[in-house]
């Protein structure tokens, strides 16, 4: 009998005076409340920040979750693509940080083609749900918003790194890239572990609305979810970010999916 699993991918925003009233500080209190209310299993996030991290490991420890992941520059600092996970239901088995670069074991290292300035990471982990005797691989990652070239590549080392893991994955993350372009495709592109990979978003819409400067119809879709489990596309959501006197969630809309376990 099969577990299922609802997986999250979910940009914070980082801490940014030009947000004014969106300010990560005033709208924590609706990020803790959409987590509480749709309770992922996994959550893939990007955008933390280390005050930030700190701030999801105090608020999330007390609703199960444990907080993995370091930063992405060079003292291990800065901005992280942490995961959250149910600690009574999930085993960790192993844990990496690797930069999306020609030397990915050397924190705060970038690709030298069209990278912007920023170090890009993901972090990957090898977790085992109690229910189940499936081990799998949950990576979440941020690929670059300026180079397309980048994003390229570091789609192509995510696939590459699966591959020599043979394991099962779910691979989550804001992409910087819309559907159709290069750097996505390589998601889907090859059979990691000899089954196909499915973008679990592929029948949902826009992602970004920037505080609500895009309607749902003309938000751009950045953020996915893929995956070689088997996962039923219909049940992925976007958790509609609609205004609260002003006030969002964040920038993106978090995304979730249901994925099957052995």
């Amino acid at each position: 009998m099969s577990t299922e699993i609802k997986v999250c991918t979910f940009n914070l925003r980082v801490i940014a005076d030009v947000d004014g009233n969106n300010i990560f500080y005033n709208r924590k209190g609706r990020i803790a409340d959409t987590i509480k209310e749709h309770s992922p299993d996994i959550i893939g996030f990007q955008e933390a920040a280390s005050p930030m991290k700190k701030w999801l490991g105090d608020e999330l420890s007390p609703l199960g979750y444990t907080v993995v992941g370091c930063g992405r520059s060079a003292d291990y600092r800065g901005e992280a693509t942490c995961i959250a996970f149910k600690r009574d239901d999930f085993e960790l088995i192993a844990l990496e940080t690797r930069w999306l670069s020609a030397t990915p074991l050397v924190p705060g290292s970038r690709y030298a083609a069209d990278q912007s300035g920023c170090p890009r990471v993901y972090t990957a982990a090898t977790l085992k749900h109690k229910d189940s005797d499936e081990i799998f691989i949950f990576l979440n990652t941020h690929l670059d918003h300026k180079g397309s070239e980048a994003r390229k590549l570091g789609a192509l080392d995510v696939v590459r790194y699966l591959s020599e893991k043979h394991l099962p994955c779910i691979i989550t993350g804001d992409m910087n890239a819309h559907p159709g372009t290069p750097e996505i495709e390589a998601f889907t592109a090859y059979a990691i572990n000899g089954k196909p990979v499915i973008d679990a978003t592929a029948s949902l819409g826009g992602t970004f609305h920037g505080f609500g400067k895009y309607t749902a119809e003309k938000a751009p879709k950045i953020d996915y979810i893929f995956t070689d489990l088997p996962c039923d596309i219909s049940k992925s959501y976007i958790v509609t970010d609609t205004s609260a006197d002003g006030l969002y969630i964040s920038d993106h809309n978090p995304v979730c999916a249901i994925v099957e376990l052995a």
